[in-house]
C-alpha cells in the first residue's frame, strides 16, 4: 500500500513539474542543491546506484532505492527511468514519510 502512495505522489509531483528524471538531470539537480529527495530504481545498474549513493552522501540529499525502472517511469507517465529527483520540499517530505 505504501508503495502505491509513493508512486501516486510521484505522479502528482511529475504533473506539477517538481521532478527531474534521467541520470544527467538528476545529478545536476543534486549538485545545484535543487534536489530534496532522490529515488533510484532497485534494478538500476550498480554504477548508477554507487554514483547516486556517493553524490547524495556528499551533498546530503536523502536517497531511496524503490521500485523498478519501468514502475518509476510509468508513475511519471514516461518511459523507464533509473533515477529521478524531487525538487519540491513538500512532495519530498510526504514521500519520505511513506518510505
Amino acid at each position: 500500500m505504501k508503495q502505491n502512495k509513493i508512486f501516486s505522489l510521484l505522479g502528482l509531483a511529475a504533473r506539477s513539474r517538481n521532478v527531474v528524471s534521467g541520470e544527467f538531470s538528476t545529478e545536476k539537480a543534486v549538485k545545484e542543491g535543487k534536489a530534496k529527495l532522490v529515488l533510484v530504481a532497485e534494478d538500476a545498474s550498480d554504477n548508477t546506484k554507487k554514483l547516486f549513493s556517493n553524490k547524495c552522501s556528499y551533498y546530503r540529499v536523502p536517497i531511496y532505492f524503490v521500485g523498478t525502472k519501468d514502475v518509476l517511469g510509468h508513475a511519471m507517465g514516461k518511459e523507464s527511468r533509473a533515477s529521478l529527483a524531487i525538487t519540491d520540499p513538500g512532495f519530498a517530505k510526504a514521500m519520505m514519510e511513506q518510505l
